[in-house]
């Protein structure tokens, strides 16, 4: 009896704690018989979120289905939490009025972005649809290149005057946030719309009516200029954890503002976009890119890589002789070149995090170099000690070598080691501040070049030292 409850219990915790199938119960609302009006109320208790991923899901007829029954709003919310090729397919599937609706309501950004996935005459028709208001906030948001940071804002905030009372500012906020709910913070401008400050919402709600607007902005309040790259401005960005921060035109008139979620999708995307970089490629690739595209992004780092991989061959030949007189090395190549190909690896993803800052002096390029180079000799020396004693040991016990030859093998892995991973350490820093030097993109350059470089560094380091120290200073020899 007691065992029975134990386990219904065990059940019940482990439903309790399943997580439910909203996704499920959406479908079949949609699938229903039920009304339009019941479908719509039934669908009001579900997430924005839950709602954009049961889109993939449904049949053409059934989104339609879908966007009719659906308020503009909810679509609105669910749109913005889609990726922006998913939403333009979704929109171009709705009737003209149903989806100029929606855009209407999405961010600023995120309507632009979405437009620009749909077809040419549908956009145009769906542009048209728009109010005269919306439809110059796109055109806008629009007029700058996709790596600008205009791109990425929107218009959806609170703009006041600075000659106004708390009393009037009040008044407008709620007159504006009609429209706007970005309302955190509200921007205000001068008589020339020139950006003057920021006052925090709270700060305005607590004031008392008689004291003087002017104590309350604050002027030292970051922005950023709608023209600047995206990569120029992003660490600034990141430096504030305001919700809102101003864009402004070259003549420093408030266009818009970015908002922390916009700013999370920037860093996502240099994010991803570096990543793809590091393996030498020039942009993200989809399911959907042409295998010729996709070959003409990688192939011209791999003939590079072709180039210098046989280079590193014919430097593996130069060491013949070191080779066939003490086979027992070549076990040990591989654990030389790994070690230094990811301390140079290392170095390269601190020196491309750090060079995000465009106002890096030539001192600070200096100790960073040091600093990287230091760190790869702090290491190397630890690893290095203990690759002479482990694989020293390994050696004498099952090679079944005499302990001199053993641990003087041993010692010449773990000097290579050091000496490998000091000088990967340099360049995986000094290549990448090169070829910003020179202009050139250095996640891009640097992470394929690296590696191969790291390895050549390796095979010279440990065949020549074996050549020199065993060989010659030693003379081991046939073993």
């Amino acid at each position: 009896m007691a065992k029975d409850m134990i386990e219904e219990n065990t059940a019940v915790s482990k439903e309790a704690a399943a997580k439910p199938d909203y996704e499920g119960e959406i479908i079949s609302i949609i699938r229903s018989d039920d009304t339009p009006r019941m479908m719509m109320k039934k669908l009001e208790d579900y997430h924005g979120n839950d709602l954009a991923g049961v889109m993939a899901d449904l049949s053409v007829q059934e989104r339609t289905k879908f966007f009719r029954v659906c308020s503009s709003d909810l679509l609105a919310d669910a749109f913005e939490r889609l990726e922006e090729d998913e939403a333009g397919t979704y929109l171009n599937e709705m009737d003209v009025r149903k989806a100029a609706s929606v855009v209407s309501l999405l961010e600023t950004d995120t309507a632009v972005n979405i437009l620009r996935e749909i077809e040419r005459e549908k956009r145009g028709l769906i542009i048209e649809a728009l109010s005269p208001e919306i439809r110059d906030e796109i055109k806008l948001i629009a007029s700058f290149d996709e790596n600008e940071i205009g791109s990425r804002m929107t218009t959806n905030c609170i703009i006041i005057k600075d000659d106004l009372t708390v009393k009037q500012a009040m008044s407008e906020l709620v007159s504006q946030a009609e429209e706007n709910d970005n309302i955190t913070t509200i921007f205000v401008v001068d008589e020339n719309e020139e950006f003057y400050g920021a006052i925090d919402l709270k700060e305005l709600i607590t004031a008392r009516n008689s004291t003087a607007l002017e104590n309350l902005i604050m002027t030292s309040f970051p922005y950023v200029y709608a023209t600047e790259e995206i990569d120029d401005c992003i660490e600034k960005l990141k430096d504030y954890s305001e919700d809102l921060i101003p864009v402004l035109d070259n003549s420093s008139r408030l266009l818009g503002v970015i908002t922390a979620q916009s700013l999370i999708e920037v860093v996502d995307d240099e994010m991803g976009e570096d990543y793809v970089k590091f393996a030498g490629l020039t942009a993200e690739e989809d399911l959907k890119e042409p295998l010729k595209q996709s070959m003409k992004k990688r192939l011209p780092w791999l003939l590079v890589l072709l180039g210098l991989g046989m280079l590193v061959s014919g430097v593996v030949g130069v060491f013949e002789q070191v080779i066939s007189q003490l086979t027992l090395i070549m076990a040990f190549q591989s654990l030389i070149l790994d070690m230094a190909g990811n301390v140079g690896t290392q170095s390269l993803a601190v020196t491309i995090r750090v060079l995000t800052d465009e106002n890096l002096t030539f001192k600070q390029k200096v100790h960073l170099v040091g600093k990287e180079t230091r760190v790869g000799m702090s290491n190397g020396l630890l690893l290095g000690t203990i690759s002479f004693l482990l694989v020293g040991l390994y050696i004498m016990i099952f090679k079944d070598c005499a302990p001199g030859f053993s641990f003087a093998v041993s010692g010449c892995i773990g000097i290579s080691l050091l000496l490998a991973m000091i000088i990967s350490s340099a360049v995986g820093t000094v290549i990448p501040l090169f070829f910003k030097k020179i202009k050139i993109d250095p996640a891009v350059a640097s992470g394929p070049l690296i590696t191969t470089v790291n390895d050549l560094v390796a095979v010279v380091t440990y065949y020549g030292l074996s050549w020199v120290l065993l060989l010659n200073v030693m003379g081991l020899g046939n073993k």
